[in-house]
């Protein structure tokens, strides 16, 4: 592990490779798993406020989930996470012509209709963050559905850290991206 600043790291965000491969995956992270996608206390009012811009990009099985589960839930360990349509896909997903996975929040943010992409955990994933007491622990969560993602990573030399930048500045700030950067230099050369 390492540290910067309130943050633990993991050095599998140096090691391991990865660059989604939509393509491939067909979005798949959106659609498997037990739980929707993990929220934090202060997405909870976002999802509220965007809904009604986002809601049309909405399927209508998702739109009947959010009205019968409410904007989020919280699942078997506690944790607040998008509710889920009929066990399976996040009820933001919507799915394109070829069946790909897409966020309905953010495909509203990228057509400019809300300001809020997507939850964090979303937008950082493989990394996964758990607050601790007194520090953020950053982790690489390794999924099976994501085996593309770490081939097209291995072909692009992508370390996790660096496919995830965009999502570690809207989180940390680019000061803490830049040290981050620091760090990765530091560490290759102690470990070649």
């Amino acid at each position: 592990m390492l540290q910067i600043g309130k943050t633990l790291l993991t050095t599998e965000l140096f090691d391991e490779q990865f660059t989604c491969d939509l393509s491939a995956c067909k979005g798949a992270c959106c659609v498997e798993g037990s739980s929707g996608a993990p929220l934090e206390e202060d997405e909870l009012e976002k999802l509220e406020e965007v809904y009604d811009d986002v809601k049309p990009y909405m399927r209508e099985e998702g739109i009947a989930a959010i009205e019968d589960q409410g904007f989020f839930v919280v699942d078997q360990d506690g944790d607040y996470t998008t509710p889920l349509v009929n066990g399976e896909e996040c009820a933001y997903v919507n799915f394109d012509a070829d069946g790909t996975a897409k966020c309905a929040i953010d495909q509203a943010y990228r057509d400019g209709k809300v300001k809020w992409q997507k939850p964090i955990s979303c937008h950082l994933y493989p990394i996964r963050v758990k607050s601790l007491d007194d520090f953020d622990a950053l982790n690489y969560h390794k999924w099976h559905i994501c085996k593309p993602a770490c081939e097209c990573g291995a072909r692009f030399k992508m370390p996790v850290f660096r496919f995830c930048k965009d999502a570690i500045i809207r989180k940390y700030g680019e000061d803490y991206y830049n040290e981050l950067e620091e760090v990765y230099t530091a560490w290759q050369q102690q470990h070649g």
